[in-house]
C-alpha cells in the first residue's frame, strides 16, 4: 500500500488531486506493476502509470528501448513523464485488447501479418551498440535455467554425471546454431500477450529486455507461444510469410528457407528450455503458480523440435527418462 499512496502522490503533481482514479492494467512475470490512470480531464481519457520498484527493476532500459521502437516507426507507448529513481513512468496507453485475447481462426492471418511487418520494421531499425548482445553467456545462463528450476526444483530430479553430461553436450550444440545466426534488434518477448490490438497495429508492449541477437528468436516467440498453440502447418505458412518479406526488405536471412526454418527451431529450442525454467522460478521462488499450467506446451514444442533432428537425441532421451516414457523417436533430420 506504501508504494500505491507514493505512486499516486507523484501522479497528483502531474495531474490534479481528484481529477483521477486507478486501476489496474495488468502485471506480469517480474515485479513490475502496472495501472490505468482514468482521467477526468485533458485529451486523453486514460494513461498508463508503470510501478517499477527500483531496488528490483532499473527503467532505464525501458526508456532506451522505447526510443528505438518509436525512431523505427513503431507502435509503443510513448513516455510522458519519468522518475527512474522512484521507478515510475507515465505512459500513453495502447488500450487493453492484447492479441491474445482478440486472436482465433478467422483473424489470425490479418493480425498475425501486421506483426510480421513490424517485426520487419524493427529488424531492419537494427544498429550495433545500441542494445546489450546476446552472447554465449547469456545464452547460457538461460539455459542453465531448465536444469535448475524445471528438473531439480519441480521435478525433484538430481541429475546423474551421464545425464548432465548428455544436457549439456545438447546446450553446447544448441549454442552454436545461435550464436552462427545474423544478428538484428530482438524484442525477446514478441509474443501475442505482448501484442496489443490497435492503430497503428499492433501496439508493442514489455520490451525492456531487447537485445541484439539471432534474427530467428522473435519469430520463434511470435508463432510457438507460451499461451497459445497453433497448427504446424499454420506456423509454417506464417514462418514462410515472414521469410518472403524479410528477404525482400534486406534482411539477413539465410537463402534458403530449410536452413533458416532449422535455425528458428533450434533458437525455439533455447526459448522453450529456458521458459521451461523460469516458469518453474515464477513458482517456487516468487510465488507465481498459473505459469506452471503451460508447462505441457513448451514440452510439446521441444519434444517436436527434438524429433526432427538425431543430434538432438540425447535430449529427447533425457526427456524420457525424466518422464518415465518409453522412447519413440523418428528423426527427419
Amino acid at each position: 500500500m506504501e508504494r500505491l499512496e507514493e505512486l499516486e502522490d507523484w501522479l497528483a503533481g502531474h495531474y490534479r488531486t481528484g481529477s483521477f482514479h486507478l486501476t489496474p492494467a495488468s502485471a506480469d512475470a517480474s515485479f513490475r506493476r502496472y495501472f490505468r490512470v482514468h482521467l477526468a480531464e485533458g485529451p486523453m481519457p486514460s494513461v498508463i502509470a508503470m510501478d517499477a520498484p527500483p531496488e528490483h527493476e532499473d527503467c532505464r532500459p525501458f526508456t532506451h528501448v522505447a526510443g528505438l521502437l518509436a525512431a523505427a516507426g513503431l507502435n509503443a507507448p510513448r513516455i510522458l513523464a519519468q522518475d527512474l529513481e522512484r521507478g515510475f513512468l507515465l505512459l500513453t496507453d495502447l488500450g487493453s485488447t492484447t492479441y491474445l485475447s482478440a486472436l482465433d481462426d478467422s483473424n489470425a492471418d490479418a493480425l498475425f501479418a501486421d506483426a510480421i511487418d513490424a517485426l520487419v520494421t524493427w529488424q531492419l531499425a537494427s544498429r550495433p551498440g545500441e542494445l546489450p548482445p546476446y552472447d554465449e553467456a547469456l545464452l547460457r545462463r538461460e539455459l542453465d535455467l531448465f536444469p535448475e528450476w524445471y528438473v531439480a526444483r519441480h521435478l525433484g530430479v538430481a541429475l546423474a554425471p551421464a545425464q548432465r553430461q548428455a544436457l549439456e553436450s545438447v546446450f553446447q550444440l544448441i549454442i552454436a546454431s545461435n550464436l552462427a545466426q545474423p544478428r538484428v534488434y530482438v524484442h525477446r518477448d514478441y509474443m501475442p500477450r505482448n501484442l496489443m490490438v490497435s492503430q497503428p497495429n499492433p501496439g508493442i508492449l514489455d520490451f525492456q529486455d531487447a537485445v541484439f541477437g539471432p534474427i530467428s528468436y522473435d519469430v520463434a516467440s511470435l508463432f510457438r507461444d507460451a499461451f497459445m498453440s497453433w497448427p504446424e502447418e499454420r506456423v509454417l505458412d506464417w514462418t514462410i510469410r515472414y521469410w518472403e518479406k524479410a528477404r525482400r526488405a534486406g534482411l539477413p536471412v539465410d537463402m534458403d528457407f530449410g536452413a533458416f526454418y532449422r535455425d528458428l527451431e533450434w533458437m525455439g529450442l533455447q526459448r522453450h528450455l529456458k521458459v521451461l525454467g523460469i516458469f518453474s522460478r515464477l513458482q517456487y521462488r516468487d510465488g507465481k503458480p498459473d505459469y506452471l499450467d503451460d508447462t505441457p506446451r513448451f514440452l510439446a514444442y521441444v519434444r517436436a523440435a527434438c524429433e526432427r533432428y538425431a543430434a538432438l537425441a540425447p535430449l529427447t532421451r533425457l526427456l524420457d527418462e525424466l518422464e518415465g516414457r518409453a522412447p519413440e523417436v523418428r528423426y527427419t533430420f
